[in-house]
């Protein structure tokens, strides 16, 4: 089984070898902890997990680690504590900080568990890495790739012949392109923070250039280096992270690590669009994940939605495709209702599947091969178990609901009188020709969300997943 992945380093397609088949390790940059996350950051998460489930099932899942940091030192973070505290909030700002990288940190849990996303293997916190992060920056010093200047210390882009590799620009393109922060105590526009002054009521820890914070492109290299090695095999996210900060981790890794490779295989995701546009919060169309959550929209159903576009394409969020997934994945619960998983011992995904899981993370197709999978719901079953979706949670929910439906209460009992007027109806027509009332019964019904389904052996109507018994008032 040979996996191939597009490596945005060499800009091809490439046969996917790990360093070591006894730990395929991979590095995927995590979200900084100040708010929830938006649907956007919810992209990169889906598409490394269904890696990470593709690496498992080809290694061993004892033989892969993967590891999705929380940078839970910024700016931002602090920015958030200062308003709670200003607010009123009791604790001081440190202790503040703290807090709500706890809080966030534990939404983003339940958020990306709710879209099926597999827990990593390791999730370190920038805060418990402080110390291998001075120790980096001390030798980046000592070799003269870094220098201190007014209670900063930078890093000498210059001193690193083959920055901009990865992004493909030179040092000159990117000035003249990038927002640089001006500062009169750097050599070089593009130098870049590694550690920088902290004042005493806001987080900082002691170093050797005084008490301070690190810079952001700092952390990734430096936890990374602690729990894969200075060689490993995949690092991932999006591509909004391409530059500067992925050009910043392979600069600041190589030159503290030059014996190493750093990353061997580089995956960038594209970004996420909503209904065609941007989604921005000028626009009206930010959401977060929570968002949609609250708004009654299953997280299997954003999980769907998002994998229904490759991973290297724009992924265009809209209700249209919601609907059209809530619609699929309702079938799969019902065709699925009352069957067993397959223990994973004894699974094995469909080589159609995994195939398409192989050329490149092609979702998009493996969604198709889970598509004509219906007509066999134990195969079903499996295989979309193996992609995320059909957890127990919610198949225990949709069975919940059908047992509802089955006890003939509540709304279900107007279904069952609606179903007998509606054979009632269809039996006229057959004689009269005359469908007009059928028609004009069976709209409304599909209006209210509810599945209509004829046989010669009568009529069964199933509430959908956009099932409203409101919509039944005046229909009886």
């Amino acid at each position: 089984m040979t996996i191939k992945l597009y490596n945005t380093k060499t800009k091809t397609k490439e046969v996917f070898e790990p360093l070591d088949r006894e730990n395929v390790r991979m590095y995927v940059c995590g979200p900084t902890v100040y708010d929830r996350a938006h649907l956007g950051n919810a992209r990169p998460v889906l598409v490394f997990d269904v890696l990470y489930r593709l690496l498992r099932h080809t290694y061993g899942a004892d033989h892969v680690t993967y590891v999705r940091n929380f940078t839970d030192v910024d700016d931002k973070i602090n920015a958030t504590a200062l308003a709670r505290k200003e607010a009123g909030a009791e604790g001081t700002l440190e202790e503040l900080v703290h807090d709500r990288s706890d809080e966030t940190i534990d939404w983003y849990h339940q958020d990306m568990d709710a879209l099926g996303a597999l827990r990593p293997t390791k999730e370190p916190r920038a805060t418990e890495w402080i110390g291998a992060m001075i120790t980096m920056i001390e030798d980046l010093i000592a070799k003269g790739h870094a220098y201190e200047a007014e209670g900063h210390v930078l890093f000498a882009v210059e001193s690193y012949a083959e920055y901009g590799a990865l992004s493909g620009r030179s040092v000159d393109d990117m000035i003249a392109g990038a927002r640089v922060e001006v500062a009169p105590y750097k050599r070089n526009p593009m130098d870049f923070v590694l550690w920088k002054p902290s004042d005493d009521e806001l987080p900082g820890w002691d170093s050797p250039w005084g008490r301070g914070r690190p810079g952001w492109h700092i952390e990734c290299s430096a936890m990374s280096y602690e729990l894969l090695g200075e060689s490993f095999d995949i690092h991932g996210g999006g591509n909004d992270l391409q530059f500067p900060h992925h050009e910043n981790e392979i600069a600041q890794s190589k030159c503290a690590h030059p014996e190493g490779d750093f990353a061997k295989v580089w995956m960038h995701n594209e970004m996420l669009q909503v209904e065609g546009k941007k989604m921005s919060k000028s626009l009206g169309n930010f959401f977060t994940v929570r968002d949609l959550l609250d708004k009654g929209v299953p997280g299997e159903v954003i999980r769907f939605v998002m994998l229904s576009t490759h991973y290297r394409k724009p992924m265009d969020w809209t209700e249209e495709k919601a609907r059209e997934a809530n619609r699929l994945i309702f079938d799969w619960q019902q065709q699925t209702m009352d069957l067993e998983p397959t223990p994973l011992g004894d699974f094995v995904p469909s080589k159609t599947l995994v195939d398409a899981l192989n050329d490149d993370l092609n979702t998009h197709e493996a969604l198709n091969v889970l598509k004509r999978l219906r007509n066999d719901p134990q195969r079903l079953l499996d295989n979309a178990r193996f992609m995320g979706f059909l957890s127990d949670d919610v198949r225990q929910n949709a069975r919940a609901q059908w047992l509802a439906h089955s006890s003939g209460s509540g709304p279900t009992r107007d279904l069952d009188r609606l179903a007998q007027n509606l054979d009632v109806l269809r039996k006229e027509a057959l004689v009269s020709k005359d469908f007009s009332e059928v028609d004009r019964l069976k709209s409304a019904l599909i209006d209210a969300g509810v599945e209509v389904r004829m046989s010669k052996e009568g009529v069964d109507l199933v509430p959908g997943p956009d099932f409203d018994p409101d919509k039944l008032e005046g229909l009886l």
